[in-house]
């Protein structure tokens, strides 16, 4: 049996033990070295020509990094990745390397806040225009694309509104019009999505959170065809410089070994937790996957694995989610997601205010009583009874 034949949980750990080294070691040796001595003059002009493959300096490449790239590839069906210090890194890296003054990005209708202002800097200083669209239809999204249009960004499902995109629809338009499709799989991971498969060109990742799994890094990684980003690695990675730590990259490939645990967790407790906040009355409106009336239940179950641990939900006001932020004991008021603590904060005061408020609440549909929740590892009963006590309190 080939390892693609093989389940997920099976790859991702036979993936994350890389190659083993002349001694024999289980867990991947932890490569803390900034460069590499060449056995020739030959062998280090050859390298540096690409003529020859070989490690020459840790911002283009580390043992350890490259065995996460490897295995993150593999498991998202892509050619090749490449690893970058955080996740707007890898979007910055992307964006720059494919797009130039005077082209336009098309964009889900909702993004994740940082995005939009790397988006607005590319407007402001560089030519590149950006707008945003609802991507329900072909024809509505055929519309959108412009002639001038070099790449669709999508967020599947978008932050935090926890809508879903149509991903194969969008990589039909997209490539009739000449775009390149790029979608941020963070939400979801490689265990409950892979963009690529449905013809998706790059899949990004911030692996600060699922894929990490703990907390404790900054990460990112870009997936697609190995020739994209080996141009990728030599310009935007090399002269920006937004490189990944040898030591995130192996605390990554230790979490890659748990990720089909956790995330079968985080999809469970989510599930239970989303039924809970549905049926309370000071609970508006509940935003997630995994609800039986989701307006978009055919689209998750072509695209989709399970619901992610991601939920949204409305309250009354802003002073109502204030007072349920605080009011928690177990969750923590915090930004992030995807790790083992449940997180939960306010997007229009804080991952999400530097978009204009006429823009984040009207076409991207993020009022101020939105909440977000990233339902961690807890017992779900635990979680329920604390956002039930907080919940009194507003």
């Amino acid at each position: 049996m080939s390892d693609q034949q093989r389940g997920f949980s099976t790859r991702s750990i036979r993936l994350a033990g890389g190659k083993e080294d002349r001694y024999g070691s289980l867990v991947p040796p932890l490569y803390m070295s900034s460069t590499f001595v060449f056995p020739s003059a030959e062998v280090g002009g050859a390298r540096f020509a690409g003529t020859e493959s070989g490690m020459i300096y840790s911002r283009l490449g580390n043992p350890t990094v490259e065995a996460l790239e490897q295995a993150v590839a593999e498991l998202e069906g892509g050619e090749a990745a490449l690893a970058f210090g955080s996740g707007m890194g890898a979007i910055s890296a992307v964006l720059l390397t494919l797009v130039e003054s005077g082209d336009h990005i098309l964009c889900s209708n909702g993004l994740y806040g940082c995005t939009f202002d790397f988006l607005s800097l590319l407007k402001r200083k560089f030519g590149v225009d950006f707008s945003l669209a609802e991507m329900s239809d072909r024809r509505s999204l055929a519309q959108a694309i412009r002639q001038e249009t070099k790449v669709v960004f999508v967020e599947s499902p978008i932050n935090p509104t926890m809508k879903l995109v149509d991903l194969e629809l969008v990589a039909e338009v997209a490539h009739a019009r000449g775009a390149k499709v790029v979608v941020d799989n963070t939400f979801l991971t490689p265990y409950l999505q892979r963009p690529i498969d449905f013809g998706c060109d790059l899949v990004v990742h911030s692996a600060t959170k699922y894929l990490g799994g703990h907390g404790d890094l900054i990460a990112g990684i870009a997936v697609g065809r190995k020739a994209m980003l080996d141009e990728m690695r030599m310009s935007a990675l090399k002269d920006f410089g937004a490189v990944m730590s040898p030591l995130e990259a192996w605390l990554i490939l230790r979490g890659l070994k748990t990720l089909s645990l956790r995330m079968d967790r985080h999809c469970a407790s989510a599930s239970k937790v989303a039924k809970f906040l549905q049926g309370h009355p000071k609970v508006k409106c509940v935003m997630f996957p995994g609800l039986d009336d989701f307006p978009q239940q055919q689209l998750r179950e072509k695209q989709m694995r399970g619901p992610g641990g991601m939920i949204s939900f409305e309250v009354a006001s802003l002073e109502a989610g204030r007072a349920l932020l605080n009011g928690v004991q177990i969750a923590k008021l915090a930004v992030s997601l995807g790790e083992a603590t449940t997180l939960i904060q306010h997007p229009a005061s804080m991952t999400h205010a530097v978009i204009p408020a006429t823009v984040r609440q009207q076409e991207m549909g993020i009022s101020d009583g939105l909440i977000r929740l990233s339902v961690g590892l807890e017992d779900a009963d635990d979680l329920i009874d604390d956002l039930q006590q907080a919940l009194a309190q507003v």
